[in-house]
């Protein structure tokens, strides 16, 4: 673009400062970034395992177990990207999304474990009756524990794609069936259609996704569905893994956890009814064991969970309806996975370092759900990194925000989640104004604004932030303590 400037010289102060606003107004337009993009390509990933068999219906063969031979097989990759994401889909094996990489700080989002392991063979745990962990994001029915599609191939379909959006379609039907599985499990097959979309759009640095699922059936019939995600955000894209410093984010003040993992919640006081206070085990470094702990009772309507990594400040969210996916399940391996981790290649095993967090249309595995006869679900899910935040109080499909008031101030930090569009953030306590301005999303480091609190105010702090034009994007409100 060409900058012409026209200047009457009356005398050299006016011709140095007319140089220095058109030389800026120049620099300012040179460096404007190219408008965002979005594409798609095809990929394969590598991906190692120790030697194993299934048979045709993929029950686990006797004796083929070899944890001392490692063998690699050849997965068919789908690869979205944009200017702040680069998005791995693996269809053949559970329809899944198995990496984000958030490209600002070029750090991984997900876990993959490096080494596949086959566990709890024949322990009557899992619909095969064994199970092994790949990780990344991906759609679980009509089961509990993982389901039966976790290992299925998905028929994989471009929906739209263009230089603003791609979205695909991944897509299974459940018309198989296992002929031994564990008596938990349910026998035959259901007939639910079940179709996972995958969007990106250009400028938007989060993954969009929406689950539908179809009973085809003119009855109501039984079912559980769960998202399952393995979360190890700001991580190392070669070894993604959870550290010291996870957290997992999530508004809830309760949990429950199963008589066999009843050692989770020694550190934390009980709330009653079997439940107890979610503030330990918030944090991954007090897991003694691995186990499973639930929302109590669910998420009783909070939008948002996921991991934060105070080591860099870096987490991934999943923005969602929770009145849909009312359930949250955790697990981890313990925080032993990480503090006595080994060489995956030279001894593989399945107890790794990652944070497993699970949403569900009922509040806990074996609790099935109601599918009303030619019913559909419908399920919208956002995903979407951040960067310098300790915490997340308030959330959408656009803006992150972490909220806090107290004696000395109030403090909100948020992470926009379309960085380039200009925002206007204000704080308020009743009629005082705190804060008024014009702010630029920071996609590396996050935005933190901070104000003081005036002795003669009154009542909840408010934040709201909308675009220059006006356009709403977030609301947000706190107490002072």
């Amino acid at each position: 673009m060409a900058i012409r400037c026209h200047w009457r010289i009356y005398v050299g102060i006016t011709l140095a400062i007319a140089l220095a606003i058109c030389g800026s107004i120049a620099a300012s337009d040179a460096q404007s970034p190219a408008p965002d993009k979005v594409s798609l390509r095809e990929s394969t990933i590598t991906w190692s395992t120790v030697k194993y068999a299934t048979d045709a219906e993929n029950g686990f063969i006797d004796g083929s177990l070899n944890k001392n031979v490692i063998v690699n097989r050849t997965l068919k990759a789908k690869v979205l990207e944009n200017r702040y994401l680069k998005v791995t889909l693996v269809p053949e094996f559970g329809g899944r999304i198995l990496s984000i990489i958030y490209k600002p700080t070029g750090h991984e989002e997900l876990y993959r474990t490096e080494v596949g392991v086959p566990y709890g063979i024949k322990a009557r745990n899992f619909y095969y009756d064994w199970l092994m962990v790949y990780g990344g994001i991906f759609p679980t029915f009509p089961d509990a524990e993982h389901g039966k599609t976790w290992l299925k191939p998905w028929d994989f379909k471009v929906v739209k794609e263009d230089a603003d959006e791609v979205t695909v379609a991944m897509s299974l039907r459940d018309d198989f069936a296992y002929s031994a599985p564990p008596a938990k499990f349910r026998i035959g097959s259901t007939g639910i259609e079940a179709t996972y979309y995958v969007t990106l759009k250009a400028e938007r640095a989060a993954l969009d996704a929406r689950v539908v699922l179809k009973n085809p059936q003119a009855r109501t019939i039984q079912y559980e569905y769960w998202t399952c995600t393995t979360l190890a955000p700001g991580s190392d894209p070669k070894n993604p893994r959870t550290t010291g410093g996870a957290e997992i984010i999530a508004p809830i003040s309760a949990y429950t956890t199963p008589a066999w993992s009843a050692n989770l919640a020694k550190s934390d006081e009980s709330a009653g009814m079997g439940s107890h206070r979610f503030e330990q085990l918030r944090y991954f470094k007090n897991w003694p064991t691995m186990g499973i702990a639930y929302a109590s009772p669910d998420m009783q309507g909070g939008n948002f969970w996921g991991v934060i990594n105070h080591d860099n400040e870096e987490g991934i969210i999943r923005i969602a309806d929770n009145t849909v996916t009312r359930g949250l399940k955790m697990w981890t391996w313990g925080f032993p996975s990480f503090t006595n981790e080994i060489d995956a290649r030279k001894e593989p095993t399945e107890s790794r370092p990652y944070v497993e967090l699970w949403a569900g249309v009922s509040d806990q595995f074996f609790h099935s759900a109601d599918f009303p006869a030619l019913g559909e679900v419908s399920i919208r899910e956002t995903y979407s990194p951040t960067v310098g935040m300790s915490n997340v109080t308030h959330a959408n499909e656009n803006i992150l925000v972490n909220l806090s008031a107290g004696a000395s101030g109030v403090t909100a930090q948020f992470f926009s989640i379309e960085p380039a569009t200009p925002l206007r953030v204000v704080l308020r306590r009743g009629n005082a104004v705190l804060f008024d301005d014009r702010v630029t999303a920071d996609p590396n480091n996050g935005n933190r604004v901070t104000a003081g609190i005036p002795a003669a105010s009154s009542g909840p702090i408010q934040l709201t932030i909308q675009t220059i034009e006006g356009k709403a994007l977030i609301a947000a409100e706190t107490n002072v303590r």
